[in-house]
């Protein structure tokens, strides 16, 4: 009697007889031997038809299978070192039946190569492909190690509004919806809503997605994506740091622990990764401004002597946010940046009222930003000024507001973005392959 069994549980049935269920990914025709790829979506195990030790119908059957076509196959598990395009690597299985659910016809993805566009209009197969399965595989357990990190050390997960009635954080950047007559707003962030949250549980944290309408094309950019934003009492910016740091380091232990194979599969650099380890560098913005100047200055390149031009009080673009990172082996923290380029609801710096205790995280490899975080504003009247300095009335952040009145205390928090970590940790050229459906300037198909 055979076992029906995931692919990724072959290793534990050698020389039983067993059933997988799934997809044909390849095959190969020798005459009378066909090897078969199978997929189950937990892994692949290539298939061996021997046309002299079979039924002539199931032979047959195993010579028509096209790409994709669905399949039932039993046979005897063997371990084969040779069989390096299985996964897990080194088992096959001796096919005795065959049976076709459905003969797939002209599977639009094929070995060769495609344009961008065309695999992005097929995302919906491209996912099957090794690669993209690979990588989604990585983002599940990043999403997984990062949310597990937080329960471990006492936040609890609070989730926020999708539909906001104010702007979170930019007003240009907003997608406004009709809520039923009254104009609406998909959050940009669940930030205001965590700081409620967070008076009421002390360390919290939202998972949701965001929304932002950026009229970006760049590699880094998309209007929809996963946040996650935790937020807790008493937590200063250091004490922000720290959590980042902590929690990043473990996502690549995990990483790491459970998916070389995945990452060989994508062709990851797995030493850059391997090298991400606490402590990560810290410079606050003086010092960064002060060293993109040197920079500036060493560099004969025309071209990339404008990119890095900068004057203190601006905001830092791709170029400068790539070059900074470069001067370091693993993620810097960039802190006390300019209160004019942050948000409304950051502490200032006592005595330098131009600086907020505000960091972002910069991953290496020209990856950016991956976090943003700050201590925030709880001061009362502090807080009622910056509100008023964002034209939104002021009705729409009453809720907000009424937190500085009942037991405010000092707090901080941050958020990440998942894709942008996705991407940097897997050595992707573009985010558009760390989500399964990306959402982008000119893209909202399939």
């Amino acid at each position: 009697m055979a076992t029906t069994i995931s692919i990724r549980d072959i290793a534990a049935h050698v020389g039983e007889v067993v059933t997988v269920r799934g997809w044909v990914y390849d095959r190969t025709d020798k005459g009378k031997l066909q090897f078969i790829q199978v997929r189950d979506g937990s892994g692949i195990v290539q298939c061996v038809a021997y046309g002299p030790g079979m039924d002539p119908a199931q032979f047959e059957a195993a010579g028509r299978l096209t790409q994709e076509s669905s399949l039932i196959i039993t046979g005897t598990v063997k371990e084969n070192p040779k069989a390096k395009k299985s996964l897990p690597v080194g088992y096959e299985i001796d096919a005795q039946t065959v049976e076709v659910v459905q003969m797939a016809v002209d599977y639009p993805i094929t070995p060769k190569e495609h344009g961008v566009e065309f695999l992005m209009d097929n995302r919906h197969l491209w996912l099957r492909s090794q690669r993209q399965w690979a990588i989604m595989r990585i983002r599940a357990t990043i999403t997984r190690a990062l949310t597990d990190w937080l329960d471990d050390h006492g936040y609890l997960r609070v989730d926020t509004p999708i539909i906001t009635p104010a702007a979170g954080e930019e007003t240009t950047t907003l997608f406004e919806i009709d809520y039923h007559g009254d104009p609406a707003f998909l959050a940009q962030t669940g930030q205001l809503y965590n700081e409620a949250n967070m008076m009421a549980f002390g360390k919290v944290y939202a998972f949701s997605p965001s929304f932002r309408a950026e009229k970006s094309k760049t590699r880094r950019h998309l209007q929809e994506f996963w946040h996650l934003e935790p937020e807790a009492a008493f937590l200063s910016l250091e004490g922000v740091m720290e959590v980042e740091e902590g929690m990043i380091s473990y996502a690549v232990e995990r990483l790491l622990d459970k998916h070389r194979q995945e990452l060989e599969i994508i062709e990851r650099d797995i030493s850059k990764v391997e090298n991400i380890k606490a402590p990560f560098a810290r410079i606050s913005y003086d010092d960064a401004i002060k060293r993109l100047g040197e920079l500036r200055e060493k560099t004969d390149d025309p071209e990339q002597k404008e990119l890095l031009k900068i004057e203190w009080g601006e905001d830092f673009g791709s170029p400068h946010e790539t070059a900074l990172a470069e001067s370091f082996d693993r993620p810097v923290f960039v802190y006390h940046y300019p209160t004019a380029v942050k948000a409304f609801y950051m502490q200032p710096v006592e005595g330098r009222p131009e600086v907020c205790r505000s960091v972002d995280l910069l991953a290496p490899e020209g990856y950016g930003e991956i976090c943003g975080g700050s201590e925030r504003i709880h001061d009362a009247a502090l807080i009622e000024q910056r509100v008023s300095t964002i034209g939104i009335p002021r009705e729409a952040y009453a809720w907000y507001l009424d937190l500085r009145k009942y037991g405010s205390v000092p707090h901080g928090g941050f958020g990440l973005g998942l894709e942008r970590v996705v991407t940097w940790l897997c050595g992707l050229p573009h985010v558009r392959e760390s989500v399964p459906y990306a959402r982008m300037l000119s893209r909202n198909y399939p």
